[in-house]
């Protein structure tokens, strides 16, 4: 059974960062690329990074290139989403997501979902 358990969400003023961590058990495709997105409310699930299986690709929305990094450390079973400068805008639940093959950017690509964290970010 496939289970995507994110933590590190929370409050931080705008500025201010956070880590996102994206804990990953059942998976045994050895070319399992993961993803993480976002919703805020009212508006549609968004793309917001993607990681290759290997980690020599990584993939950034235009919106948080230069403020966000994805990583994993596979033998840790682990992705992370380093958010730095935060912004009011980046206010959102962050879903970490897993597909087998290529970090594609559209959520109906991904087979695997975790629950998701809340990431509020003040003004």
């Amino acid at each position: 059974q496939v289970q995507l358990v994110e933590s590190g969400g929370g409050l931080v003023q705008a500025g201010g960062s956070l880590r996102l961590s994206c804990a990953a058990s059942g998976l045994t495709s050895s070319s399992i690329a993961m993803g993480w997105f976002r919703q805020a409310p009212g508006k549609e699930r968004e793309f917001v990074a993607g990681i290759s299986r290997s980690g020599a690709g990584t993939y950034l929305a235009d919106s948080v290139k230069g403020r966000f990094t994805i990583s994993r450390d596979n033998a840790k079973n682990t992705v992370y989403l380093q958010m730095n400068s935060l912004k009011p805008e980046d206010t959102a639940i962050y879903y970490c997501a897993a597909r087998n093959g290529f970090p594609l950017t559209t959520a109906q690509s991904y087979s695997y979902w975790g629950h998701g964290t809340q990431v509020t970010v003040s003004s």
